[in-house]
This record gives structure tokens, C-alpha cells and sequence, in this order.
């Protein structure tokens, strides 16, 4: 598989790319940069590590050499400059978004390629990707709540002194603030957590508002997520990859599922190498489910509102 990340010299791009080169699977990486400079420094990096770490084609390319990629990955993105709207950063990164597909139309766009977007507000360039590449939707998806929930997981893991690895906890509908925590089907080793004593609303409560506020404190700590947000990315890439047939919390177009329509958000989805090959509506809470519902009006609500 050949991926091609734009946004490749950013913080996130750079560190998918690593994930990737120290997985091993994908074949050819390109990195793809406003900044050149950035683009081929990052790539020379990796080729340095090369000889350790796999056998991958990696390099800085262009738009005309991507035309050749199975899967374009966006993580492009504008940061919130100070006293500015959330709506106005959303316009501003919609602007650069629109200019990133007309780029990947113009330089080549294979029938079969995968659309893969991480730059935000993920949700809403997720729907306008899929709206302006022609691409059959399963193959426009993007990260959605998958960061959320591998955060959500990782501090209900280290609270109740878990491994984290066993415990699965889901964070479904916008990658952003009306994102709902699916408690009822928390697990640790494939029993309920809520069985556990522990595991208190109040817990509840603490763990989630956590989950929420922890991309906030990341930026402020260190300027902004990374390494985690990797990991999700190179998960994501290898359930595709390998045909895995996954269930994960992509954003995609829901067409249906909990009665949502017309918007794309996290719900559960199964990815394969076909993209998002259908959604699973498995049983909510009823405030779990109102929650989701919520967060698709909310959604929409912004879309209609932004400039495209």
C-alpha cells in the first residue's frame, strides 16, 4: 500500500508516518507538505532510520507523483489564533481543506483510493470530502472519535489500575464537544465495567470530563497531540490494509444507523479493505442514544453554517 500524507511536516503527520515505518506494513510513504523544506527533512529522517526500522519507500513527493496512491492521508490544518471564533477557524480550515482536494483532483485521483481525513474540525471535512471527490463514500472516512477513545480507554485503565490493553471503552459521534462516552458497553477483559465497585457515576463523570478537556491540555502542555494520535491513525490504516474487518470509531456518512442521516460521525463501523463496509447499531443506553442523536443535529447545524 502506498500512503500519501499531506500535512506530512506537521506534528501529527510526522508522527503517523513514524507509526507507520515502525509497523512495518505499509510499502511506500510519501510525505507531502506545504513547507518543502519540512517535507523533505522529515522524509530524510525516516530514511535515516531505514536500515532499523523497515523496508519502506520513503520520500517527499508532489501531487502529480501521488496520483498512484491507495490512500491519501489529510492532516493538514490551521491552528486557532487568539480571541478568534471557533466558526471562524472552522471557515479558515474548510479554505485550505477545499484547496487540498482540488489538488489531489488535479494531480490524480485513482476510483479505488481511500480519502482518509484527520485535519479539523475532522467531521466536517470528512462530509465535504466525500461531497467533492467523487469517491464512493466507504472509502471517505475519517479519525473521528478514535483519539477520544483511545484516551477514554487509557484513563479508565490508569484510574482503576487496569491494563490498558484490556479495557474497551468507546467515545462515539462528534470528535468534539457534544462527544458522547458509551458506557454501557465498557469492558476489562470482556466483563462489564460497570460491575465493578469503583465504577461510580461520580467516576463516570471525572473519567469522561478528563477524556474532554485532555486534547485542551495537551496543546497547552506541549503545543499538541502526536503520538497518540499516530497510533490511531496507524490503526485505522492497518485494519484497511489488512482487511481486518474491524469495528472501530471512524467518521463516515451515516445514512440510517440510530436514526442520523445526511452527516458524518462516529458511530461503530466496520473497516475493511473496502473502506467503511457498514455500520453496526449495536443496543445504547436510551441517554446514550439521545446523546448520539444530539450530536448529529449539532453537526449539521455547523455545516449549514460554514462557507464552501
Amino acid at each position: 500500500m502506498k500512503v500519501t500524507i499531506i500535512g506530512g511536516g506537521g506534528r501529527v503527520g510526522s508522527c503517523a508516518a513514524f507509526a507507520l515505518q515502525c509497523a512495518g506494513l505499509v510499502a511506500e510513504i510519501q510525505i507531502l507538505d506545504a513547507n518543502k523544506d519540512m517535507a523533505e527533512g522529515e522524509a530524510l529522517d525516516l530514511l535515516h532510520g531505514s536500515a532499523f526500522a523497515g523496508d519502506q519507500k520513503i520520500y517527499a513527493g508532489d501531487y502529480a507523483r501521488a496520483a498512484n496512491s491507495d490512500l491519501f492521508l489529510i492532516t493538514a490544518g490551521l491552528r486557532r489564533k487568539p480571541d478568534e471564533s471557533r466558526l471562524d477557524l472552522i471557515n479558515r480550515n474548510v479554505a485550505l481543506f477545499v484547496q487540498i482536494l482540488d489538488s489531489i483532483k488535479a494531480g490524480g485521483l485513482r476510483k479505488d483510493a481511500h480519502v482518509f481525513v484527520v485535519s479539523n474540525p475532522v467531521d466536517i471535512l470528512t462530509h465535504l470530502a466525500g461531497q467533492q471527490l467523487g469517491l464512493p463514500w466507504p472509502q471517505v472516512y475519517g479519525l473521528g472519535t478514535m483519539l477520544d477513545t483511545s484516551r477514554f480507554s487509557s484513563f479508565i485503565a490508569d484510574e482503576l489500575r487496569l491494563a490498558p490493553t484490556q479495557v474497551k471503552a468507546l467515545i462515539l459521534g462528534e470528535h468534539g464537544d457534544s462527544m458522547v462516552p458509551i458506557w454501557s458497553s465498557a469492558s476489562v477483559n470482556g466483563l462489564p465495567l460497570s460491575g465493578l465497585p469503583e465504577c461510580t457515576p461520580g467516576f463516570q463523570n471525572t473519567v469522561f470530563e478528563r477524556t474532554k478537556g485532555s486534547g485542551a491540555e495537551v496543546i497547552k502542555r506541549k503545543g499538541g497531540a502526536g503520538w497518540a494520535v499516530g497510533i490511531a491513525i496507524r490503526d485505522v490504516i492497518h485494519a484497511v490494509l489488512l482487511n481486518k474487518k474491524m469495528l472501530l470509531p471512524v467518521s463516515s456518512l451515516v445514512q440510517g444507523a440510530y436514526g442520523i442521516r445526511d452527516i458524518c460521525l462516529s458511530v461503530p463501523s466496520v473497516l475493511g479493505r473496502g473502506g467503511v463496509e457498514k455500520h453496526v447499531e449495536i443496543k445504547l443506553w436510551p441517554k446514550e442514544l439521545t446523546g448520539l442523536q444530539n450530536s448529529a443535529k449539532a453537526l449539521k447545524e455547523t455545516l449549514a453554517k460554514v462557507g464552501h
